[in-house]
């Protein structure tokens, strides 16, 4: 055991510290963030004052912190955190639908909608057919499969961002699949929009000239018993950030083709099969 700090064995001094019987999972992780940690700051030279700035981004971090809004999250998206987590735990076999981000605006508790339903309701937006099919990798359909699905409005806001100009629910639902599997629903052609940009994450973005948008996209949620739950967005095809989405969401199946449509409400269809494990 080396008993005092030196620059060469730092991080062996600091590991050395931990108890022999506290948790090992915790053992690992908080000894494989030391090592690295300590190999960062020794591969950079981190200086007195990029250590002071670091610590000072953290606490304004940290402050932009409420129940509405969670900046380390968003930090974690921006650097690409939070999808290779996901990616890591969510390792499924070629042709069973990918997951990505979950994203900060999903609320339980919205509301049932029958198939074929409208989930816009402040009717603005242009509006699109989704439709599809919830199954197996062989194919099968698969029943009593629930669907989540939420979107931004037109102007790229949720109606949680905008309590007092949209309406409760706007552009969320909840559909369930029948014995065929398929779904059918209403809603606006999605826009891309801009993450959260004015706290120390929109200033770390705009110091690394990276812009804050993200593709348009739906959110999914779709859970059924015996299958895994996905967490999975679908993508507008063409649509200017796909290739550069701020929190590296993007998979290239989950890329849409929006083909424009003659149909009674909608000008747009956008369909997508659902392939569970």
């Amino acid at each position: 055991m080396s008993a005092y700090f030196t620059e060469q064995n730092s991080a062996n001094v600091v590991n050395e510290r931990m108890a022999p019987d506290a948790n090992p999972r915790l053992q690992h992780v908080m000894g494989a963030l030391v090592s690295h940690l300590h190999a960062f700051i020794k591969e950079v030279q981190l200086r007195p004052e990029e250590w002071e700035s670091a610590i000072r981004f953290l606490t304004e971090t940290g402050k932009m912190c409420n129940e509405e809004r969670q900046e380390f999250i968003l930090l974690s998206d921006c650097l690409g955190l939070s999808m290779l987590v996901d990616a890591i735990h969510h390792r499924r076999p070629t042709g069973a639908t990918e997951n990505t981000v979950f994203g900060p605006f999903f609320v339980a508790g919205a509301p049932e909608k029958n198939m074929g339903d409208c989930i816009s309701l402040d009717k603005k937006g242009e509006l699109c057919l989704y439709e599809g099919q919830v199954k197996e990798l062989n194919g099968q359909p698969i029943a009593n499969a629930r669907i989540h699905a939420w979107s931004d409005n037109d102007e790229g806001f949720y109606d949680v961002q905008q309590p007092e100009a949209q309406p409760k629910w706007n552009n969320r639902g909840v559909f369930t699949t029948g014995a065929d599997g398929r779904y059918q629903f209403l809603g606006i052609k999605p826009v891309s929009y801009p993450i959260p940009d004015d706290g120390p994450v929109g200033k770390l973005l705009q110091q690394l000239g990276r812009h804050p948008y993200r593709p348009a996209h739906m959110h999914f949620m779709v859970e059924a018993p015996g299958y895994e739950k996905v967490i999975t967005h679908t993508f507008v095809k063409g649509d200017s950030y796909l290739e550069s989405d701020t929190v590296f969401g993007v998979k290239q199946s989950l890329i849409v083709e929006f083909e424009e449509i003659e149909h009674e409400q909608a000008t747009w269809r956008s369909a997508f099969d659902f392939v569970l494990v």
